[in-house]
């Protein structure tokens, strides 16, 4: 058995065969997670930090959160906190004591170890769309429902860009395959089509360790393995306001039991499932998030957890959910100072709520991830394909955010701030003198090739070249590069055994009926 597994592991493929692919489509960015060498935004100050923890404690306190799963009910009590019914208030020494055993970095590893991911401390890390029902491309021209083929296409963008750090959900919901076995059929795409770190849906029982199971048998791992140190994630959200649901903390527990990485993200809209102001709708965020990890570290010390945010604002006019606004911008920033008083990592997402990929879904989604980057955000969600505040999946859109990706990613390179003797360029300046230009000069000739950001959607033509070009707008140039990067992808290599293994499970539970639909 040992052997088997030492030889799956040594035939996970590398990134590097991916990235080197990449480069018959597009010149992309190589594989290289970001680190944020930027010092986070803090909108609030010292008084603001504590005003808004007194909050969390208070609510979690007095008001209590609703714990809709006897389970973990029934933990809480075993802990020493006041129950009333479905109702939990928890102390906040308690809340303290258990959120401060939770790591403050900690790595991810997939079935290619060279994709493993560092969560936590400086680095950044962006993941594809998640769970949209619907999608829209410009072929189809119009929204409609997700399907596995669809599913397969943007798992196989989320495999060729390299600025996607991690394959989060479904990039849309494959509704053609039914809901029972959803799960096992996605997974094993996901599986086959990427090697980059995986997610679970915390819907109950069967899913979470079907997804567990699977991730073990991809990577080759025995359970002692798996478990010893983590190899995916799960992200449950609270149904604010101030609940946890029963499918969703099971799968919250179950992944805590074994290791694995746990993202818990509110849902709170100000406005609508949280008070209208920012700073109580964070507060609330909060509470919400941070008894969850408690229940987490109580269960087993010291498993990795990330606090999430996704505090926005609704528009009062329609109760519509808006993103990208000044209100979401601030309230992520206000979470990221929050976490770091916690020593939490912290997840935010690129979201809009556009409904094609135009100006608005450009500016509202650059909004959110630039809330991301400013808030010392280490794991940021949908940040490529969303549309329809999470409605829609589109892949031109995926296409157009992951340009704003990789500029991201070059505005965080060293080299843009270095200051030694080469870059200060003395002795260039003095040889062009008062007239002249830098163009010619070696210098310059030395550097030219990497000296700035090259895109690979952007148009830099003047508007005639735009014009003899076809006056090609961005979304048909990312349209036409969704299409060209289909016809040459390739999946990641798999070991034919791991693949075998992989059919056989998924052809079992499906034999035995999946998982329950209704809860």
């Amino acid at each position: 058995m040992a052997d088997r597994a030492s030889r799956r592991r040594r035939s996970g493929g590398h990134a590097g065969n991916t990235a080197r692919r990449a480069g018959r489509v597009i010149e992309q960015m190589p594989w290289s997670p970001p680190v944020n060498i930027d010092r986070p935004v803090e909108p609030l100050n010292a008084e603001g930090v504590a005003a808004i923890h007194e909050g969390a404690m208070r609510i979690l306190e007095d008001i209590g959160i609703a714990i809709l799963n006897p389970e973990a009910l029934a933990l809480f009590r075993q802990a020493g906190c006041i129950i009333d019914g479905e109702v939990v208030r928890c102390d906040r020494d308690f809340i303290i004591e258990m959120v401060a055993k939770a790591p403050a970095q900690f790595t991810l590893t997939p079935r290619n170890p060279d994709r493993q991911i560092t969560v936590g401390g400086d680095t950044l890390l962006f993941g594809n769309v998640s769970s949209p029902p619907n999608y829209w491309d410009m072929q189809i021209g119009k929204k409609v429902s997700g399907t596995r083929e669809m599913c397969r296409n943007l798992l196989k963008l989320t495999q060729y860009f390299n600025c996607i750090h991690f394959a989060g959900g479904y990039p849309v919901e494959p509704v053609d395959i039914h809901a029972s076995v959803r799960h096992l059929d996605v997974l094993y795409d996901k599986l086959t089509l990427t090697d980059k770190v995986m997610h679970a849906y915390s819907l109950g029982r069967e899913r979470v360790e079907d997804v567990m199971e699977m991730v073990r048998i991809a990577g080759g791992l025995t359970h002692e393995e798996f478990d010893a140190s983590p190899r995916m994630y799960t992200n449950i959200n609270s149904t604010s306001p101030l609940k946890h649901d029963h499918p969703m903390l099971d799968g919250w527990m179950r992944c805590a039991r074994r290791g694995q990485g746990c993202v818990v993200t509110p849902f709170t809209l100000a406005g609508a499932m949280a008070p209208v102001t920012m700073a109580g709708a964070v507060a609330q965020s909060l509470a919400e998030g941070l008894i969850a990890i408690a229940l987490a570290q109580y269960i087993n010390p010291g498993c990795p957890c990330v606090i999430g945010t996704f505090t926005s604002n609704v528009d009062m006019k329609s109760g519509a959910p808006a993103f990208g606004t000044p209100e979401y911008m601030r309230a992520t920033q206000m979470t990221g100072q929050l976490a770091r008083f916690y020593g939490l990592p912290m997840r935010s997402s690129g979201v809009c709520a556009a409904n094609v990929p135009d100006g608005q879904a450009m500016w509202e989604t650059s909004n959110s991830l630039w809330a991301a980057v400013q808030s010392g955000s280490n794991m940021v969600y949908h940040a490529a394909g969303w549309l329809e505040g999470g409605l829609i999946a589109s892949p031109e859109k995926f296409i157009m955010d992951c340009e704003v990706l990789q500029q991201i990613q070059r505005y965080m390179d060293p080299a843009l701030t270095a200051t030694g003797p080469d870059e200060i360029a003395l002795e260039a300046i003095r040889e062009v003198g008062h007239s002249g230009h830098f163009f010619g000069i070696q210098h310059t000739q030395d550097r030219y090739p990497t000296a700035f950001y090259q895109p690979f959607l952007s148009d830099w033509k003047n508007f005639e070249g735009w014009e003899v070009a076809g006056s090609i707008w961005t979304a048909e140039r990312a349209h036409r590069l969704y299409k060209d990067i289909l016809a040459d992808y390739a999946p990641p290599p798999m070991d034919p055994a791991i693949r075998e293994e992989l059919e056989a499970f998924v052809a079992r539970r499906k034999e035995e009926g999946g998982a329950p639909t209704d809860f």
